[in-house]
């Protein structure tokens, strides 16, 4: 049998130990669904910006069709990016050529205080569309 005496305050100690691991347990799961998130507005973003980007009229128009598309797709979410880059590649802009888009964002991790987690990520997609070879670019 035990004794009830010696087993005093155990519960008190367990929670002491256990509740910073908890704690981090949840930061770093927490973490992990930011960039995951970040991860998918990265890619939806630059399909949307290669896709917009490939049905202009010229190159020149490319880069703002390309930033008007993923931007409110990258603000959705207030805590996703700290620092965005978006870059319409018009270089191969011919009937029949393609359009190349890279979505760049920085992920900021430094409001969790994780210990030994970096204080950021970066996460970048790079998506080509096709621009129709039966059009005329100017």
């Amino acid at each position: 049998m035990r004794d009830p005496a010696r087993s005093r305050g155990s519960l008190t100690v367990e929670l002491v130990v256990l509740a910073p691991v908890v704690f981090v347990f949840v930061l770093t799961a927490l973490a992990l669904g930011r960039f995951e998130l970040a991860r998918e507005q990265v890619v939806s973003a630059a399909r949307a910006g290669a896709q917009a980007a490939s049905v202009v009229a010229s190159p020149a128009d490319a880069q703002s069709a390309t930033v008007d598309a993923v931007d409110p797709i990258i603000d959705a979410q207030s805590h996703t990016c700290a620092q965005l880059s978006v870059v319409a590649d018009t270089s191969q802009f011919v009937p029949g050529g393609s359009v190349r888009v890279v979505v760049t964002c920085q992920i900021d991790f430094t409001d969790l205080l994780l210990p030994g987690f970096p204080g950021h990520a970066v996460v970048h997609e790079a998506v080509t569309a096709p621009i129709d070879p039966f059009r005329s670019v100017p």
